[in-house]
C-alpha cells in the first residue's frame, strides 16, 4: 500500500476515526489497533513475509530480555551475537546471495578458476534494511546499558512495525519511540493541522517533483547511448531532484501521518541541497541512517579519536557500508566510496561543520561564497547520484564519458525528452523557491501564510491540492527507496 495511492484513502480514515473516536479510551487498545492496522499494511505488499517481519520482531525482543537478564557479560555477548547473526544472516540471504555468489565466480575467474553457481529467484521484503536496523538499534542499545527492555511485546511490535516508518524509515531509536509508544496520547488539533500540511508537501514532492523528473530521467537513462552532453547533465539533475522529492516526500508523509496519531518521529531530511560542503549535506540527508552508522559502527571504531589515517580510515568503512547497505550492486559501492572521497578535505582540515546553522540565515539570498559552495556541493552530490541510478559500472562510465561530449551536440533541444521535460524545469523553480523560503522549518510549508489572510492560505492549500489531482497516478507511483 502506498502513501499516495488511492487505497491508502481508504485505509487511512478507518484507522484514524477506529483510534480517536472508539479506542481512545484505552492505549493498550490503541496500540493493538495500531499493530493490526501496521501488520495489513505490510500484508498488503506480500502478506508471506509478515513471518519474516514477527520472527524479527520475536528474535529481538525476546534477545533483548536475555541480554539484559543475563548474569555474566559472556552471555550478554552470546545473546547479542545471536541477534546480530540472525538478522544480518536474514538480510544478507535476501538481499545480498546473488551479488555474493556472482562477485566469488568473478574473483576466482581471474585466477584461471572456473565455477558455476545457482541464481535465487529472490523476492526482496520490502523495508527489511529499515525494520532490521530497527531491531538492531534496539539490542545494542540495551547491551551498551542505554535502555532497559520493555517487556510488553505489544508496545515493541508497535515500535518495529508502526506502519508509517514500516517500509522505508525514518529508521527510529527505541530511546525516541518506544517512550511515546507507551504512554497515553491526546488528540491535540494543531499537531493534527501541522501533520496534515506536511503530509500534503509530502505528496508534492513525490507526485509532483519526483514522479515527474523520473519519468525523463528514466529515459535519458535508459537511452544513455543516444545522447551526450548537455541532455545527459540535465538528466543526471533530473535524477538528483527525483531521487529527493521521492524520498524526502515519503518522509515527509510519514512523519505527517505519525503525526496525525500523536507520534513525532526523527526528522530524516534537512534541505540537503542547501549545503555548503559534503560534510554537511551527509548532516542533512537520510539523517537517521547517517546517524545509525556513526552510532554504530564509526564511534565503535574509533570514530575521529585516533590518528588522522583511523579517522580516514573510519571514514570510508562507513560510507562503503551505507552504500553496500543500499543495494547489491558494485554502483552503490563506488557511491559511497565517492562520497568518502568527497568528504575528505572536511576530515584532513577537520573542518567544523556548520550543519546547525540555516545557510544565509539572516538574509533573503546567499553571498557569492555561499552560492559557490551550494552549487559545488549540489555538482559533487549530482556526479555520485550518476552511479546510484546507473545499472551498472559500465552504465555509469558511459554515462560519464558521454556527458563530456559537448562539441558532438550543438543542438541540444532538437530531442523530444528534452523540449518536453521543459515542465520540469517550470514545475523546480518555485518548488526550490518554497523549499529556501522554509529552510528554517521542520518542511518547507510549515508556516508558509500563516499571518496571511484565511482566504490567501487556503487557496494556496487549493492549489497545491489541485496540483496533485493533476499529476497523481491513481494506481501510485512506487517509491525509490522501497527496493532498499
Amino acid at each position: 500500500m502506498l502513501f499516495n495511492s488511492i487505497s491508502f484513502l481508504v485505509f487511512f480514515p478507518i484507522v484514524f476515526i477506529l483510534y480517536w473516536f472508539v479506542t481512545n479510551k484505552s492505549l493498550k487498545t490503541q496500540n493493538w489497533l495500531l499493530l493490526f492496522a501496521s501488520y495489513y499494511f505490510y500484508s498488503c505488499w506480500d502478506w508471506r513475509f509478515l513471518f519474516l517481519l514477527a520472527f524479527s520482531t520475536g528474535l529481538d525482543y525476546l534477545t533483548g530480555l536475555k541480554i539484559y537478564r543475563s548474569d555474566s557479560q559472556l552471555g550478554k555477548k552470546i545473546w547479542l551475537v545471536i541477534s546480530i547473526g540472525i538478522n544480518l544472516g536474514f538480510l544478507g540471504f535476501f538481499k545480498y546471495y546473488n551479488f555474493f555468489a556472482a562477485s566469488f565466480v568473478d574473483f576466482i575467474g581471474v585466477f584461471g578458476l572456473k565455477a558455476s553457481y545457482t541464481t535465487l529467484n529472490i523476492i526482496l521484503p520490502v523495508g527489511i534494511s529499515f525494520y532490521t536496523f530497527h531491531g538492531l538499534s534496539y539490542v545494542l542499545d540495551i547491551y551498551n546499558k542505554k535502555i532497559e527492555p520493555t517487556t510488553n511485546w505489544v508496545e515493541y511490535s508497535l515500535f518495529v512495525s508502526f506502519f508509517p516508518l514500516l517500509v522505508a524509515g525514518p529508521i527510529e531509536r527505541a530511546t525516541h519511540l518506544l517512550p511515546q509508544v507507551e504512554k497515553a496520547r491526546t488528540f491535540r488539533y494543531q499537531q493534527a493541522v501541522d501533520g496534515l500540511k506536511q503530509f500534503l508537501w509530502g505528496l508534492i514532492k513525490k507526485i509532483v517533483i519526483a514522479d515527474n523528473c523520473a519519468e525523463y530521467a528514466n529515459a535519458i537513462f535508459n537511452n544513455t547511448e543516444q545522447y551526450s552532453g548537455l541532455v545527459l547533465v540535465w538528466g543526471a539533475i533530473l535524477f538528483a531532484f527525483q531521487i529527493y522529492g521521492d524520498f524526502s516526500g515519503y518522509t515527509d508523509m510519514a512523519l505527517g501521518t505519525a503525526r496525525l496519531f500523536g507520534f513525532e518521529l526523527l526528522k530524516n531530511f534537512n534541505y540537503p541541497y542547501f549545503s555548503r560542503n559534503i560534510a554537511e549535506f551527509w548532516k542533512r540527508w537520510h539523517i537517521s541512517l547517517s546517524s545509525w552508522f556513526r552510532d554504530y559502527l564509526y564511534i565503535p571504531l574509533g570514530g575521529s579519536r585516533g590518528s588522522l589515517w583511523m579517522t580516514i580510515r573510519n571514514t570510508f568503512i562507513i560510507f562503503l557500508v551505507s552504500g553496500f547497505w543500499h543495494g547489491a550492486n558494485w554502483t552503490f559501492i563506488v557511491w559511497g566510496g565517492l562520497n568518502a572521497l568527497f568528504i575528505m578535505p572536511s576530515v584532513i582540515w577537520k573542518k567544523k561543520n556548520r550543519e546547525t546553522q540555516v545557510v544565509a540565515e539572516n538574509s533573503l539570498l546567499p553571498s557569492l561564497k555561499e552560492t559557490g559552495q551550494l552549487l559545488l556541493t549540489f555538482g559533487l552530490a549530482t556526479f555520485a547520484w550518476i552511479f546510484f541510478r546507473a545499472e551498472s559500472l559500465g552504465h555509469a562510465g558511459e554515462y560519464i564519458s558521454r556527458m563530456f561530449l559537448f562539441g558532438s551536440d550543438p543542438n541540444p533541444f532538437h530531442y523530444p525528452e528534452l523540449r518536453s521535460s521543459r515542465i520540469c524545469a517550470m514545475l523546480l523553480v518555485p518548488f526550490l523557491c518554497v523549499e529556501w523560503l522554509g529552510r528554517k522549518n521542520n518542511y518547507a510549508i510549515e508556516t508558509l501564510g500563516l499571518e496571511w489572510p484565511r482566504i490567501i492560505r487556503w487557496s494556496i492549500y487549493g492549489l497545491l491540492v489541485y496540483c496533485i489531482g493533476m499529476y497523481m497516478n491513481t494506481g501510485g507511483a512506487e517509491f525509490i527507496y522501497f527496493q532498499f
